[in-house]
């Protein structure tokens, strides 16, 4: 089993994974090794599982072999449809999945597509085969109803996201989200104990040191508010909060980066691990990001009803929990 390495690509030339590998791992490693260490969920980049072998690596980005295998990729059966009618869809996402596929790679086989689906390709596939066992239809015909995005969350966190069955319903739903008329919850598990308050800032694209994260000019970016109530202190000596944070607006790594800036990085966050240059040490050995889409509010399109979705966290994540309550 390899020990841990991590390397960061630079220049203009787009290796793939498996060249990248062999170039930058101690004692150049045959193709078959570097193989077995993808198809092992052994490599990840920025952070998050590679299983692709063709896939190609640009300026910046960071390549890490682990030294255990990462969680295995999700697949259709781990999204779960909490709601379908003739406007929306709402669906809860699983920790390690992409909500949409990038464009770029819009043009890859289904083969290829399915070594780690995305939400916007299982909901489709889930629905359609619902429809076709309802109708008798033969499953290899199944339709394909087709999805319009409205929003997206974090790939390592998991939780509730609703897709619009139309343009009408989707520009609909945006406006609400812009107009902050819809609500969106989550939990987040943090080290220590913080104040219930509401956190604005201006976020830029790069703080620094090549990630998102707040300035305080406030003459330039964009605005990014959070409000954040603690729901209960976990463990006897209150070594950790489970927080419920509140989006107003919906910046991208928004609760990420407020939580880190704080001195409070969310568990098993490996990105945002702090204030710029104050990395923090992750000491509870999460085996995922420990944030949560858990409450889901707007209103339909088409009946003006308001629609409100609540879903607790995982399994896994709630004997996690509970483990750090018991040991701490």
């Amino acid at each position: 089993m390899p020990n841990i390495h991590t390397f960061e690509i630079t220049g203009d030339e787009k290796p793939t994974v498996v060249s990248a590998l062999r170039q930058h791992l101690p004692d150049t490693p045959s193709w078959s090794t570097v193989k077995k260490l993808l198809r092992g969920r052994f490599v990840a980049i920025g952070g998050v599982l590679c299983v692709d072998e063709a896939r190609r690596l640009g300026d910046g980005e960071v390549i890490t072999v682990v030294d255990q295998p990462l969680p295995p990729v999700p697949t259709d059966k781990d999204v779960s449809i909490a709601h379908v009618d003739s406007e929306v869809v709402v669906a809860e996402k699983p920790s390690g999945m992409i909500t949409l596929r990038r464009k770029p790679d819009a043009h890859w086989s289904w083969a290829r597509k399915n070594r780690q689906p995305t939400l916007d390709e299982c909901v489709p596939r889930i629905i359609g085969s619902h429809a076709a066992n309802k109708k008798k239809e033969n499953r290899n015909a199944v339709h394909l109803p087709r999805m319009f995005p409205i929003h997206r969350i974090d790939r390592d966190s998991s939780g509730l996201l609703v897709f619009a069955r139309n343009k009408e319903a989707q520009t609909n739903i945006i406006h609400q989200f812009a107009q902050h008329d819809a609500v969106r919850k989550y939990f987040a598990l943090v080290p220590g104990t913080i104040e219930d308050q509401t956190v604005t800032s201006q976020f830029i694209r790069d703080r620094g040191d090549g990630l998102r994260g707040s300035t305080t000019d406030t003459s330039i970016g964009e605005q990014a508010v959070t409000h954040f109530r603690t729901i209960r202190k976990i463990g006897s000596k209150f070594l950790y909060s489970e927080l419920e944070c509140t989006l107003e607006t919906g910046r991208t790594n928004q609760i990420r980066i407020h939580l880190a800036e704080l001195g409070h990085p969310i568990c098993g966050d490996i990105k945002y691990r702090g204030p710029l240059g104050q990395p923090i040490e992750d000491k509870s050995r999460a085996r995922r990001l420990a944030l949560h889409a858990a409450e889901l509010k707007f209103v339909n399109p088409m009946t003006k009803k308001l629609m409100a979705f609540k879903t607790p966290w995982p399994k896994n994540m709630l004997k996690f929990i509970e483990k750090l309550n018991s040991s701490g």
